[in-house]
């Protein structure tokens, strides 16, 4: 219940960014569960390019997420208490900056890349934008830890967007992809970029995953359901990233000092049909690892891929020590707790049912199995990656 001393937020976070809409759910949960807040959402961003519009009545606090900076240096002036969300590296003394971690996005995906045994590596971004740059040097300096390199694919930007400029970008990554190695694994800086790559790698007669795997930045669910296949990406923590930036600003209305600059870790990879591959050169292991991406969840036993592989399981076992350093079984397992996390992150559903879908007897074991592999259990999973809907 607001009482007379409730302080008076305006928000500026424009809402055709489906991102900004899990930020506002960040900012939410501080509010419900620290203070009480009278909030004023300007979804539109229409105090950014005029200020005054804003500022016809008092502030208490005001979070922006916007390019354009005139509305933060128009609080400063004012000496209103501010938090900047938008993720650029420009800084404003006095205002905290709260944006996510493009290094360890980065990192993140050239991991998962090189867990599926690629030796061939490429980044596909803006040189226009540093939030791309970040991410292209995560990725990079990922796959150059293991002596392999990345090659790099850059272009400019518009955000003036049209199905021009989409197609021109797409005819520019179609000539870079046909000159690289196969198989080769792609970043793209994000979803929208991801999609330009999907169509690339289609039009130069390519297949996705087998020569080309793609994953994508954000986990914009607008966009990843677009894609054909299904896009593996990797989703930003924004109710992390909104109530991190609520608290700074409620700190800085306090008086007290809040951090100049917080990062936000990247939640796991939501991994889909486009980098559901491994790069392994004996055609046994890879057709036995093709089944096992599609048919772990079965109840798919290591005697029964031994018999559609056409070798004995201790040959099959030999191989995939000698490829992968881990046995079939572990694979399968594997396969099934990427599953359960995807699950876990993605909906409501309780650990019996999400056991019963990937192919676990008794939720029990499911339980021990996933906190041996993850070293947590699936509730501590889930609450701590959990996203917004």
């Amino acid at each position: 219940m607001y009482t007379s001393d409730v302080r008076h937020i305006a928000l500026v976070l424009p809402i055709r960014l489906e991102e900004n809409v899990g930020i506002l759910r960040g900012i939410s949960n501080y509010e419900r569960e620290h203070t009480d807040w009278s909030f004023f959402l300007d979804d539109q961003a229409k105090s950014v390019a005029d200020p005054s519009w804003l500022f016809r009545r008092h502030w208490d606090g005001v979070i922006c997420r916007h390019l354009d900076p005139r509305l933060l240096k128009e609080c400063i002036k004012r000496k209103v208490p501010c938090v900047d969300l938008e993720d650029t590296p420009v800084y404003f003394d006095g205002v905290p900056k709260i944006r996510p971690d493009n290094y360890a996005l980065g990192n993140l995906a050239g991991e998962h890349f090189i867990d599926r045994g690629f030796k061939h590596f490429g980044y596909c971004g803006f040189s226009s934008e540093n939030w791309s740059v970040e991410r292209r040097k995560g990725m990079c300096e990922a796959v150059e830890e293991v002596g392999h390199e990345c090659s790099i694919m850059d272009t400019v930007y518009s955000h003036e967007l049209d199905p021009g400029w989409d197609i021109r970008e797409q005819t520019i990554i179609q000539k870079w992809i046909e000159g690289l190695p196969k198989p080769v694994a792609i970043m793209a800086c994000n979803d929208m970029r991801a999609l330009q790559v999907m169509e690339a790698v289609h039009t130069a007669g390519f297949k996705i995953p087998e020569d080309v795997a793609v994953i994508g930045s954000n986990n914009e669910t607008c966009r990843v359901r677009l894609a054909h296949p299904a896009l593996s990406s990797i989703p930003m923590n924004l109710e992390e990233w909104g109530y991190l930036g609520a608290k700074a600003l409620d700190l800085v209305m306090e008086g007290k000092e809040a951090e100049k600059e917080v990062f936000i870790e990247p939640l796991p990879v939501i991994v889909r049909r486009s980098t559901e591959v491994l790069a392994v050169e004996d055609p046994v292991v890879s057709k036995a690892l093709q089944i096992i991406h599609e048919e772990a969840c079965e109840m798919l036993r290591v005697e029964e891929l031994s018999k559609r592989v056409s070798v004995s399981r201790s040959v099959l076992e030999r191989r995939f020590r000698k490829f992968l350093r881990k046995s079939p079984q572990e694979e399968i397992r594997s396969v099934k707790i990427a599953e359960a996390k995807k699950l876990l992150i993605e909906t409501d559903k309780p650990l019996v049912e999400i056991a019963e879908l990937i192919g676990f007897e008794h939720p029990e074991y499911l339980s021990v199995m996933f906190k041996r592999l993850t070293g947590e259990p699936p509730s501590e999973f889930r609450n701590k990656n959990r996203r917004p809907e």
